[in-house]
């Protein structure tokens, strides 16, 4: 992509400034240094507390804890109990969590051009 030409010549018109908010709360839910590592660890058949935390470095488990509450109450991980064992929880991703892997592919790609554009 070496043409320097918008796509669009605006970014937002005036009715679809109610759409951005949209883009910003999917933003905001991703977003954070741990996010997406704690996604890619329960991903990865990490299911487990300390299983999760050892397979990202350098979080706390205080941060994690943090972590994986925020992504209760945004419906992306399912914690589940055993009624039998009550220290027995285990984490997983729910089918809404799932449904960000074609935007996880996108952002991915995204990424990855915008790296080679900045660093020539």
């Amino acid at each position: 992509m070496e043409n320097n030409e918008p796509v669009h010549p605006y970014i937002c018109t005036i009715e679809q400034q109610e759409e951005i908010k949209y883009a910003q709360d999917a933003l905001y839910v991703l977003s954070g240094k741990w996010r997406m590592a704690v996604i890619l660890a329960i991903y990865n058949g990490n299911h487990r507390y300390r299983e999760i935390a050892k397979c990202i470095p350098g979080i706390t488990f205080s941060m994690l804890s943090k972590e994986l509450e925020f992504m209760q109450l945004n419906k992306l991980v399912i914690r589940t109990e055993d009624p039998d064992f009550p220290k027995d929880v285990t984490y997983t991703l729910s089918g809404y969590c799932q449904s960000l892997y074609p935007v996880l592919d996108h952002l991915i790609e995204w990424g990855k051009l915008h790296r080679k554009t900045i660093s020539r």
